[in-house]
């Protein structure tokens, strides 16, 4: 069976879960910790980064890009009447804007919310001896930065039935990770952005989705309206 190493919490992992989800690909989970990775992961990864899909009798593939990029081409090669979703459906151009929004929410979103968001209320806090507290300030900016980014995501929830455009492509999964794990953390102002509300529970109502939002950190429980299909 595939093997994909990620963490419950990581948002990369999150896309590349809900993907082969999408795409009815099964595989065996085995979580690590970012915030200790140990000398095995790194032979698999030396970017120490996650996620990391091992395929049975195949290669194995580190990170969302090498990742999504493969199981698109296995779709196109192996492309049947089976109603799966694509991960860069449409024409060139429809899909370099795709890409254009992976790239926004995978690494704009990421560096300036996500990922700090985690180092402060998580990752500081498990690392071996120490006694971290969220700093304010960092989560004041933060919040400013989601914000910036919610404005966008409503923008294009108004004018499209997806964000890309008409089909689901992997810039939606993206986003949905990405703001899966803000929504953990208690940090997304949905009544403020409905165009973005409106898309996210169509998204979180998709069977590829309630697997993720089961798992749960201990120590650390998720809002009430966190696994809610009627936030």
């Amino acid at each position: 069976m595939h093997q994909l190493r990620h963490f419950r919490l990581c948002p990369h992992s999150r896309s590349i879960r809900i993907l082969l989800a999408e795409v009815e690909i099964v595989t065996e989970l085995v979580e690590e910790q970012p915030w200790n990775l140990h000398a095995e992961f790194l032979a698999l990864n030396p970017a120490g980064e996650l996620p990391v899909l091992m395929l049975e009798n195949g290669p194995t593939l580190c990170g969302v890009y090498s990742i999504s990029e493969f199981i698109a081409e296995e779709l196109r090669r192996k492309a049947s009447t089976r109603q799966l979703v694509p991960c860069f459906p449409g024409n060139r151009e429809e899909r370099a804007e795709v890409r254009r929004l992976v790239d926004w929410f995978g690494h704009k979103l990421d560096r300036e919310v996500t990922s700090e968001l985690l180092i402060e209320k998580i990752y500081a806090r498990k690392k071996p001896g120490a006694s971290h507290s969220p700093n304010v300030e960092i989560l004041r900016t933060l919040g400013a930065n989601l914000r910036y980014h919610m404005s966008y995501t409503s923008y294009l929830a108004q004018g499209r039935k997806w964000l890309a455009g008409e089909d689901l492509s992997f810039a939606d999964i993206t986003a949905a990770a990405h703001l899966s794990v803000i929504d953990y953390l208690g940090e997304v102002p949905w009544d403020d952005y409905p165009y973005a509300k409106e898309w996210y529970a169509r998204f979180k109502s998709r069977p590829s989705m309630r697997p993720v939002l089961m798992d749960t950190l201990p120590g650390l429980a998720p809002p009430a309206h966190y696994t809610d299909l009627d936030f």
